[in-house]
């Protein structure tokens, strides 16, 4: 039975039909968009001035040559080279200029120096403790490298004696998260990508109220995407009128900016300093269970208690600050975190920005998998990679390591699944193992490696997570958790089928030309 301000809560959300207009202006919109101009437009030129065509033409090609050129001695991945190559040689006019829309700072110039300014201001903000690093490196040399690395990349310190919890399920981490946030008393952060109505976010948004009226600063941010898909554009103040202060990053409106190419999908939550959420599961009722729209919906998150919960804080409060110069970082990083008796292991809680030129969501993955003497299994909804990650995969493959891909049985988008498949026959020629869930889809984004090295986070193996989303991860090494994802992983791997070489074989010839199509632009997408 819902209390009144359930009903509240409730009566906020109104869903909306912007899902074609998104589309739009998506980056595949985009491409797509150019692609029918240049069409129109060189039918123009040739009905206009058939005599100069040839003129034209040899311009064209001419201009095409020195962008190859140009693209060949640039810094950009060689997968999106490639992809890069192909689109200005079938769009020599449109497709130069995307890519210089897309390579230029236009409309994100003022986010990223906030970004940069914010990250500056708050590097020493938390200090990195000599000997819990030191400790880590007489464990572990490896580890601490990377820690090393990730705290070169950010304010993001190695901490010990935090307590981790895993959960298997949205359910879990749901049920959970309602003790916590009744239990808070100075403040809630949250930063989400999706929220959506129904009993997940009903609930949540009851305690919220009933939080902000006893006088506990609470906060919610959540990213432009739910504005156009799933939120009513005036959400914020309806959100403030019960106390509660919001904010949508990056709002999306009718106007093309690079801005919308960077997205944040993190999903945070923080309560008083102490205790910490960190994983696939968005505020939606399919994230646990109550509405299927794939089949069984498989995801996972970790909960921190200690004095990592801090990076999770800042983090937060960068991302808040973004539209403001105002800091709040040593006010809320005051509030105590006592170490938590007894937890074993070190913790990194790390947050990848785009704008920084810095693939840090990738190259720690990399790490494990280069690391790796056993094995590495890892759980991730799509599978959409550049050429690094892919000869990472292999590489880690061949040399003996049992690396195995967990992905859905049931896609919840057509291309992102095709786009998958292209990977398949490769993978598994060099002895990569790839399952798939039969019961559903599967959400989480989760490595683990050897018994002592995981990563849970937001951080999927596709270009959006790995270039072009603000994304917030959690490492873990030889924290007592460990033994129950690598169990999590095994008992959901009795609920898949396995690929091989016949089954890709077999696979239908819509997806198989629908991911061969669409690879040659996969990295705009």
């Amino acid at each position: 039975m819902k209390t009144d301000y359930g009903n509240k809560g409730m009566a906020l959300l109104k869903k909306g039909q912007k899902g074609v207009v998104y589309a739009i202006f998506s980056r595949f919109g985009v491409v797509f968009l150019m692609f029918a101009v240049q069409i129109m437009f060189f039918f123009s030129i040739f009905q206009w001035f058939k005599g100069f065509l040839p003129h034209i033409l040899g311009g064209s090609v001419l201009f095409t040559a020195v962008m190859v050129i140009y693209l060949l001695n640039s810094r950009i991945n060689p997968t999106a080279k490639i992809t890069w190559l192909v689109v200005i040689m079938l769009l020599p006019i449109f497709g130069v200029l995307l890519f210089w829309y897309t390579q230029s700072d236009i409309g994100h110039r003022a986010l990223k120096e906030c970004m940069d300014h914010l990250i500056l201001s708050t590097k020493e903000e938390i200090s990195q403790k000599r000997e819990v690093l030191e400790r880590l490196s007489s464990e572990n040399p490896g580890a601490a490298a990377l820690a090393h690395y990730i705290r070169r990349s950010g304010c993001h310190p190695v901490y010990e004696k935090t307590d981790v919890a895993y959960f298997p399920l949205g359910e879990d981490k749901f049920e959970e998260m309602l003790k916590q946030l009744e239990a808070a008393k100075h403040f809630i952060f949250m930063e989400y990508f999706i929220i959506d109505e129904g009993l997940m976010w009903g609930r949540i948004l009851e305690i919220l109220v009933k939080k902000a009226a006893e006088g506990v600063d609470v906060r919610v941010m959540y990213d432009g995407t739910c504005e156009f898909a799933l939120l009513p554009h005036d959400y914020p103040k309806r959100l403030k009128a019960l106390g509660i202060r919001c904010k949508i990053f990056a709002p999306v409106t009718p106007f093309l900016s690079t801005h919308y190419n960077y997205r944040d999908h993190r999903k945070i939550l923080i309560i008083d300093g102490h205790t910490a959420f960190n994983g696939g599961i968005n505020l939606a009722d399919e994230y646990i269970n109550q509405k299927v729209k794939y089949g069984h919906w498989k995801d996972t998150a970790v909960m921190l208690k200690g004095e990592a919960v801090k990076s999770f804080t800042l983090m937060f409060l960068q991302m808040w600050g973004i539209d403001e110069r105002k800091e709040e970082f040593k006010h809320f990083l005051s509030y105590p975190a006592e170490p938590a008796k007894g937890a074993g292991g070190y913790v990194i809680p790390y947050g990848d920005c785009p704008l920084d030129g810095d693939k840090l969501g990738e190259r720690v993955y990399m790490d494990l998998l280069n690391r790796a003497m056993k094995y590495v299994h890892i759980m991730s909804p799509y599978l959409i990679l550049d050429g690094e990650m892919e000869t990472a995969l292999k590489f880690a493959a061949e040399r003996g390591v049992e690396v195995i891909l967990l992905l859905p049985g049931i896609p919840d988008k057509a291309v992102p699944y095709a786009l998958a498949k292209t990977h398949y026959a490769s993978l598994l020629e060099s002895g990569v193992k790839i399952y798939e869930y039969t019961p559903g889809f599967v959400h989480a984004k989760v490595f683990v490696s050897d018994d002592r090295a995981a990563v849970v986070g937001t951080i999927n193996l596709d270009y959006r997570s790995l270039y072009h989303h603000f994304e917030a991860a959690t490492y873990l090494y030889n924290t007592d958790c460990i033994p129950e994802i690598e169990a999590d992983f095994q008992a959901t791997l009795e609920k898949c089928r396995e690929a091989t070489p016949e089954t890709v074989k077999k696979e239908r010839w819509t997806v198989k030309i629908t991911g061969r199509l669409m690879k040659a632009i996969a990295p705009l997408m």
